[in-house]
């Protein structure tokens, strides 16, 4: 029996200018078998399924939402909304979702990466912060390099908006720093 859960995962935050760097990496991507990529994209409540059809009519690859508990299964691509977290259930991680509080960010890019260094052992992970306003996603993703993870952030030179990836190369030790083609090369180098 094929085991649902991932070998690999790629948690991907990005905020103001992210949906055109993520569209670049997701439609660069080849057929993910024994991997699945979650990202955190904030957006305006009700925007997100339009984007998950956009992405997915350039992607040869699955896109969904995390729906409250749905299984994540390999070889799929999630978008998420609101406050999503990733829990184990059994030998199946699963999505736990409820919509964030009005003045929280849509999603919330902390409380996915956060969700998954409980299972940091049992799943080789990649963090990526691109593109955005403010810092969300950068205690998530501080987190996760400690305990192991390997990360990267945009440069300055390639963010479209540097605060996000600034705060990341702060205060996130040993994240690697590259423009957006390196980052979408990397992230298909670790899907493979």
């Amino acid at each position: 029996m094929k085991h649902s859960v991932p070998s690999k995962l790629v948690l991907i935050g990005a905020s103001t200018g992210g949906p055109g760097q993520i569209e670049k990496i997701i439609s660069s991507l080849p057929p993910l078998v024994d991997t699945s990529i979650i990202i955190a994209q904030h957006m305006v409540k009700g925007f997100m399924p339009s984007f998950a059809k956009r992405l997915e009519e350039n992607s040869i690859n699955k896109i969904s939402m995390a729906q409250n508990d749905a299984i994540l299964e390999a070889g799929h691509i999630y978008l998420c909304e609101g406050f999503t977290t990733v829990k184990k259930h059994g030998l199946q991680l699963i999505f736990k979702h409820k919509p964030a509080k009005s003045n929280e960010y849509n999603p919330d890019i902390n409380a996915v990466f956060n969700s998954c260094v409980t299972f940091v052992k049992e799943v080789e992970m990649y963090c990526v912060i691109l593109t955005g306003i403010g810092s969300d996603g950068v205690d998530g993703c501080k987190q996760l390099t400690l305990h192991g993870v390997k990360s990267i952030t945009e440069s300055e030179q390639s963010a479209i908006v540097d605060g996000m990836p600034c705060q990341a190369r702060k205060k996130v030790p040993n994240i690697q720093i590259s423009d957006i083609k390196t980052i979408k090369n990397k992230i298909k180098e670790f899907c493979n």
